[in-house]
């Protein structure tokens, strides 16, 4: 359990360092074909499904990769 804790902590560091010193790494999030970005006068909805899968299916790839 203490393991995992110091694994996430660490990727919680490593991502906010990204998104503090390099933003253009991730400007692609919520910007591909398949988002939905509904605008109006008075609200504002953004889904982003296709950004969503892409995130689910890179990180099921590295946990594969970290468990054997």
């Amino acid at each position: 359990m203490a393991r995992w804790l110091i694994i996430a902590g660490i990727i919680l560091i490593v991502s906010g360092l990204i998104y503090q010193f390099a933003p253009w790494l991730i400007n692609w999030f919520g910007k591909l074909p398949g988002d939905i970005r509904i605008e109006t006068v008075r609200s504002k909805i953004f889904i982003p499904i296709v950004s969503m899968i892409l995130l689910s299916i890179i990180i099921t790839i590295l946990i594969n990769l970290f468990r054997r």
